[in-house]
């Protein structure tokens, strides 16, 4: 799993985050998964800055620190994408080529399973079963169940988003536009 970088503004939230939630949980050994939760709770993840801060304050060695982050499934390293992918490997997707469908969407986003896009755009994550189990393989791609998935819908569904991002940005910059001329005349 590759570390991502922070992006600008990001270090002072996380400085802001630790610093909250150490002041509500206390700094004793017994608090680090408490206080873990409660910055992934801010953050929606636990990045490597926070947990060298969280050693720090409460005296414990970063190794400590980084193990339990690293050893309950709760916690997530990368921040999660804009858009968060889940493909089901439970047996009747695996059995439908689920883990062809993980291939396709790592291919397609550069990234790997648990990690998420630099642009932070996308997350790819693997989940056990989501109950949809004769509509294998299933996808769900911001809580929307995706139906008998095949490398070709994985295509679809990122160009759906691709194309309503230009949409989004097509709009910000006629927006901009329209503030500019406004500004002009008055």
């Amino acid at each position: 799993m590759r570390a991502m970088d922070l992006i600008e503004g990001e270090e002072e939230l996380i400085h802001t985050a630790v610093g909250a939630v150490l002041q509500s949980c206390g700094t004793g050994r017994e608090s680090l998964i408490p206080v873990l939760q409660g910055v992934q709770d801010r953050l929606g993840y636990l990045p490597r800055l926070a947990m060298q801060r969280i050693a720090g304050d409460m005296q414990l060695p970063e190794v400590e620190v980084f193990g339990v982050g690293t050893f309950y499934n709760q916690f997530r390293l990368n921040p999660p994408g804009k858009h968060r992918v889940e493909v089901c490997l439970g047996t009747a997707c695996h059995m439908m080529g689920g883990h062809i469908i993980l291939e396709s969407f790592e291919r397609r986003l550069s990234i790997h399973e648990g990690e998420t896009t630099p642009d932070r755009e996308y997350s790819l994550e693997r989940v056990a079963c989501v109950g949809c189990c004769a509509l294998a393989p299933v996808v769900v791609v911001d809580e929307k169940v995706e139906a008998k998935v095949s490398p070709i819908r994985v295509d679809g569904i990122l160009l759906t988003f691709e194309i309503e991002k230009k949409e989004q940005e097509a709009e910000q910059q006629r927006e901009a536009e329209q503030q500019r001329e406004e500004g002009r005349e008055a």
